[in-house]
């Protein structure tokens, strides 16, 4: 009896093995599906037809004829950061994109710790008055942590429009906010600023900025032929 019984549990251990393997397989393939469908999804086009992406020095070699052929109708192209940063890829990368048929852009990303009067000064000398440019974005994706003196939110908000009402002045367009969730849970400014808001979040709508956005980057990393990085890519709200 007591060997009988040894070799029910010997097969009943065998089986357990086999399926908990199986169950290890399916789990393997479904993880691996779906890392290889993040890397890749976009918003369908029926729903989401105006579509572009985010473009830095970062990005490395950029083919933006491939991005027209991919769906790609614009692109944001990131120009300077702070008071003294400039992107070395910007005039090249604004130029090509033009020479595919693009729309084209231009970003700032903001610095809470500097003037708005030296950032604004930084963003003008890179980027031309030109009425066929998008309107231009400031990207706030940095906190006040690392600042070399205090600043408070009430000095952020108000350095934050001084550059929006400078860049504008500049482009004759008013600024999109380009606003993180990091930025935004610090700060909440996307409900207390009247301008367009441009959210993010890959693949889930964004709902963090309390109020309708025009522009989501909707996927973070997308791997397309037309790019050496992964790209930001993005939809407009129609």
């Amino acid at each position: 009896m007591a060997r009988g019984t040894g070799r029910r549990g010997k097969k009943r251990g065998g089986w357990l093995i086999k399926t908990v393997m199986v169950l290890a397989l399916v789990t393997g393939a479904g993880l691996a599906w779906l890392w290889w469908d993040t890397q890749h999804w976009r918003p369908d086009e029926g729903a989401y037809p105006d579509q572009g992406v985010e473009i830095s020095a970062t990005d490395g070699v950029v083919n933006f004829r491939t991005l027209r052929a991919l769906g790609a109708g614009f692109v944001y192209v990131h120009a300077s950061d702070g008071e003294s940063i400039q992107d070395p890829a910007f005039g090249a990368n604004m130029r090509k994109a033009r020479e595919a048929g693009l729309q084209v852009g231009a970003i700032h990303r903001f610095d809470p710790c500097r003037p708005a009067d030296r950032q604004s000064a930084n963003f003008v000398t890179m980027v031309p008055r030109d009425t066929d440019l998008l309107p231009p974005v400031i990207a706030m994706t940095r906190g006040t942590q690392d600042c070399p003196a205090r600043v408070n939110e009430a000095a952020v908000e108000s350095e934050l429009m001084t550059l929006a009402n400078q860049i504008e002045n500049h482009e004759g367009k008013p600024v999109i906010l380009k606003i993180s969730p990091g930025f935004e849970a610090e700060y909440g400014l996307a409900a207390r600023i009247e301008r367009h808001l441009w959210l993010v979040r890959t693949r889930l709508l964004p709902d963090y900025g309390g109020r309708p956005w025009l522009i989501w980057t909707a996927n973070e990393a997308m791997v397309v032929d037309a790019a050496d990085e992964p790209l930001r890519w993005l939809v407009v709200r129609s």
